[in-house]
């Protein structure tokens, strides 16, 4: 049998050495089976004729049998076009070409029969169709056509004549070269019986070849089933595996610190959530193996309360703890959290970050070393290797998916026996996003604000109003409350919108000149916007306008309101946590959303569910469907190398959870992988890893 991964696509009739250097340059197909598993991206039913007379300028692509009557160039320049005025007896349309017309015109004949296919649109009154795809009547099948599929092409592959009909072309050789031999099947004949599944063979050539719409859907039923299934034993093998191979820290009671802490210091009575999650967090850590949980909530849901009492967990057990964030500013917001909190405690809490000076350095590293600090706080510096604890047990990674499974993972090499993980994240994660992203982690949720939060008010303010919104945000000035002002900045090497928050920062101290402002962004060097700020948090500034390097900041309960300019250029998941920068202390907060009157119906979309929604969780499922998984923020830095085909997180979270429960059954199964039951399971797993190079690292 034909191995497709590892034959080069230049060995393939129609491909050779240039056009295998484009197909891997522009879509990274460099074999065989990249090829067999590049999908159509959507499919045209070619079996059905319109007439003229049924079309409009909204269809999709139609179909058309008729003549040609006559040809008119027309206009100069740039507009000179070939104009073929065809019909099929019901009314006529207009065929328009820009380029190759002098070859048009002798490649087609007046008053032969042909069957066009493009898509309508309207001009001066008048149906045309451009650049039609054009096939002579007499000898095309249409009934053997059935759906034709398009495949995505690039504008380079297009000049060298590699568009959608050539890719399909070259899919076609590739079939005729696989032949009879077939393509391996990678599910068991169990499997496919109990699920009713269509073999591989079958379905990969439906997906490229599908004669109607019933046996497509069932082909990419399967092919979806496949790649699910394939990501969820992986996920769930490795974690199984993990749970084998290391033996955690049991920290076998509940000791004085967690409990004097509980019973003296605890400032406010815990939410259900935060009772829950502590119990399953104590569950863990009671136990031989090594905790790898996923603490998702909120901003201000009180995550911060609960690492603290899994911190003292550790201490009272005899381990050190130790938590990460990834600015120093958060960092020495969260050490001094720490201390306030433990003040009267004999826990000894350390902060250690990039600007911590050498003679202050030295007395912490020797207090990890010999043991006598139980608790650090840092960002990145924790990872260096002169940092060296006595007994590390507990890691707790604050907004986790900012830092890369490689430094996280180094928090391993710091003991014999990993500690136990809590990685801690506001960003809420959509349930299929998690059981992919995270699916070797176990979840727990805070879905609890802590008593006296009170909801954020959030209203769209459209741009042509804004004298009425700086005229409450004066009012809210006057009252000794703080302001933030968001200006959008995609990438920090636009001038353009780097340049608006300049103007929109000398327009905002101009109109609030009695009030002290500040300014925050991407390019000023770390030790100036912890300064900034550190002036806002302070209070020694009472608006401070910044990108959105404050979407991840400091705790600043005085801030009520959050005004996001130009909210449209923002994902739903950033105004979100952009939002969670206010409404931290007892007075009532708002966010206000700044559009233009005209928008995108998808602008509205994402400004309704705003005004309408505080649930981080309910946004967060809105986003991944609006925009899909792959501009999920936060998804891309999460470590985890793999790539889509066909299944879509959004859309197939039955199918997702349904493959997960039949993949956890067959690893509890064969553990160890050598049951001949399940043998062309576990060779397909390890030919997937091989050739996708998915990585799983240490730490999800």
């Amino acid at each position: 049998m034909l191995d497709l991964a590892s034959r080069n696509i230049k060995y393939l009739p129609g491909v050779g050495e240039q056009r295998a250097s484009l197909l891997e340059r522009e879509l990274n197909i460099r074999s065989l089976y990249d090829l067999l598993y590049y999908f159509p991206y959507r499919y045209v039913d070619r079996s059905r004729i319109f007439t003229v007379a049924e079309l409009t300028g909204n269809m999709p692509h139609v179909q058309l049998c008729g003549e040609i009557r006559s040809f008119e160039e027309m206009g100069e320049g740039a507009s000179h076009r070939l104009v073929a005025h065809f019909t099929d007896g019901t009314g006529f349309v207009d065929l328009v070409w820009f380029r190759g017309l002098k070859y048009l015109k002798s490649r087609y004949k007046v008053g032969t029969k042909y069957v066009i296919f493009g898509k309508p649109a309207v001009f001066n009154g008048r149906v045309n169709i451009a650049h039609p795809d054009i096939d002579d009547a007499e000898t095309l099948q249409l009934s053997s056509m059935g759906l034709q599929p398009y495949y995505n092409t690039t504008e380079k592959m297009k000049r060298s004549g590699l568009n959608s009909q050539a890719m399909a072309k070259l899919l076609a050789n590739l079939f005729n070269m696989i032949g009879n031999s077939g393509i391996n099947e990678t599910l068991t004949a169990e499997i496919l019986h109990k699920h009713r599944l269509m073999p591989l063979n079958d379905a990969l050539r439906i997906i490229h070849l599908p004669k109607n719409t019933r046996e497509l859907r069932e082909a990419e039923y399967r092919l979806k089933f496949d790649e699910l299934f394939y990501i969820q034993l992986s996920i769930l093998h490795y974690a199984k595996d993990r749970m084998q191979k290391y033996v955690g820290h049991r920290f076998a009671k509940v000791g004085e610190m967690f409990n004097r802490f509980y019973n003296e210091k605890l400032p406010f009575e815990l939410t259900g959530a935060q009772k829950r999650v502590v119990k399953e967090i104590r569950r863990d850590v009671g136990s031989n193996h090594q905790m790898n949980r996923l603490l998702q909530g909120d901003v201000g849901s009180g995550k911060t309360l609960v690492a603290l009492l899994s911190m003292l967990l550790a201490v009272d057990n005899g381990y050190q703890a130790c938590l990460m964030a990834p600015t120093e500013i958060l960092a020495e917001q969260h050490a001094a959290t720490l201390r306030r909190m433990l003040d009267g405690l004999p826990v000894r809490v350390e902060l250690l970050t990039g600007s911590t000076g050498k003679k202050a350095r030295v007395p912490i590293l020797e207090g990890l070393a010999d043991g006598s600090v139980n608790i650090l706080v840092g960002t990145h510096a924790v990872l260096e290797d002169n940092v060296q604890f006595c007994t590390l047990g507990f890691v707790v990674i604050d907004e986790q998916h900012r830092f890369g499974v490689v430094q996280r993972a180094r928090m391993w090499a710091k003991n014999n026996i990993p500690p136990h993980i809590l990685v801690m994240t506001a960003t809420p994660i959509p349930r299929t996003l998690a059981m992919t992203l995270y699916g070797d982690l176990d979840v727990s949720v805070i879905d609890e604000l802590p008593p006296g939060r009170k909801p954020i008010s959030t209203q769209h303010v459209f741009r042509n109003r804004a004298d009425e919104m700086y005229s409450f945000i004066l009012c809210q000035l006057q009252q000794g409350r703080q302001v933030y002002v968001v200006y959008p900045l995609i990438s920090e090497s636009e001038k353009l919108d780097l340049k608006n928050l300049e103007e929109g920062y000398a327009m905002l101290c101009n109109k609030f000149c009695d009030y002290s402002i500040g300014k925050l962004h991407g390019r000023m060097k770390p030790k100036e916007k912890d300064e900034e700020m550190r002036r806002f948090a302070s209070g020694e500034t009472q608006m401070l306008v910044s990108t959105t390097v404050i979407e991840v900041g400091v705790d600043v309960p005085n801030a009520t309101v959050m005004v996001i300019e130009n909210a449209e250029r923002f994902g739903l998941s950033q105004l979100h946590q952009l939002r969670g920068r206010v409404g931290r202390g007892g007075n009532q907060s708002y966010c206000l959303l700044v559009t233009d009157y005209k928008m995108s119906d998808d602008t509205r979309k994402r400004m309704e569910i705003m005004t309408s929604s505080n649930d981080g969780f309910e946004i967060a499922e809105a986003d991944l469907k609006l925009r899909g998984p792959g501009d999920m923020e936060g998804t891309q830095q999460s470590g985890i190398a793999f790539d889509l085909k066909i299944a879509n997180l959004a859309r197939d979270e039955q199918l997702l959870q349904y493959v997960r429960d039949i993949a956890r059954e067959i690893v509890e199964a064969d553990p160890q992988c050598n049951n001949p039951a399940y043998r062309v399971i576990w060779e397909r797993l390890r030919a997937i890893k091989k050739n996708n190079n998915w990585n799983w690292g240490a730490i999800s």
